[in-house]
């Protein structure tokens, strides 16, 4: 059977389309390049590079062959690479799920590592979206009546004051709030515009392709971000290795974050994020930061 012409127009069209896909590397390559294809000290193209200094133990990660530099700080770090070279204007410490729901002593008794050291924000419509498997994994009798959103009743403090929990983990509730010293610090943080407050519907505010962390973070064009927080082997984890997966320089802060997991779930944590990007300690941290002001 000899084709019509719409037919020959739809198999022009997808011979057309098949090209697109299957031969793409000479457009792509034209578009990115690389930050510089004769310097081997250079990883990744040149939107988004790393260069590994002449001491073969200090990554730069300014990016500063296309974007500006102010006050670039060398920031010692813990794990194989050792040292990593940081534009504060474009560097966040993202603390993750520091609320009250799985840090406040009569909520979360085992939570004493969390203690020491992006929170959850679900509202009606994230309800409809998500899996079974996650709405159980916050039940208590693997009903809806128990899961996210559902009222917690009051709790008792030490003092005798009792305190409304309301819906669990539901924007606006008082378990979901920043636990303990956090939540002033936050409320000064946002009052002064040096911090910023996301809700998110999953372990991680970097799920998908676009939530409202990962807007912010692309228009302000960080690149590198400092993770802690809560619980390290699953919300901080799914955190970070989003954040690495969409191409963010990540850095775990060992001592800011803590789970009540068992033992060997931190260390996969520090094992892989060690690969994925970069170990660091605050108390090394600020120290760094305060010699080179």
């Amino acid at each position: 059977m000899r084709p019509t012409l719409a037919m020959q127009v739809l198999l022009a069209l997808a011979t057309t389309s098949l090209a697109q896909v299957y031969d793409t590397y000479g457009s792509i390559t034209a578009l990115a390049g690389t930050a510089n294809d004769s310097d081997p000290t250079i990883l990744g193209n040149y939107y988004n590079y790393w260069k590994l200094l002449n001491n073969k133990t200090t990554w730069d990660l300014t990016r500063s062959d296309r974007l500006p530099v102010t006050s670039p700080k060398t920031i010692p770090m813990l794990g194989y690479r050792s040292e990593a070279i940081i534009e504060p204007n474009r560097t966040a410490f993202m603390i993750v799920d520091m609320q009250n729901f799985f840090l406040h002593p009569k909520l979360s008794p085992y939570a004493v590592n969390g203690r020491k050291a992006v929170n959850w924000g679900i509202d009606s419509f994230d309800l409809v979206t998500m899996p079974p498997s996650f709405l159980d994994g916050f039940s208590i009798n693997d009903q809806m009546n128990t899961t996210f959103c559902t009222e917690m009743g009051t709790l008792t403090e030490d003092n005798g004051t009792t305190i409304e929990l309301g819906k669990k983990l539901c924007r606006g509730s008082w378990n979901a709030r920043p636990w303990g010293p956090l939540d002033p610090a936050m409320v000064e943080g946002l009052d002064s515009g040096t911090d910023l407050y996301f809700n998110k519907n999953r372990l991680s505010g970097l799920w998908g392709s676009q939530t409202p962390l990962g807007l912010y973070l692309q228009e302000s064009q960080t690149t590198t971000l400092f993770i802690g927080g809560v619980n390290s082997d699953q919300c901080v984890w799914g955190n970070l290795i989003d954040a690495y997966f969409k191409g963010f320089d990540v850095i775990y802060v060992e001592d800011c974050a803590g789970t009540t997991s068992p033992w060997y779930a931190e260390e996969m944590v520090r094992y892989n994020a060690d690969g994925d990007g970069f170990l660091a300690n605050s108390t090394y941290v600020i120290d760094a930061l305060n010699k080179q002001k």
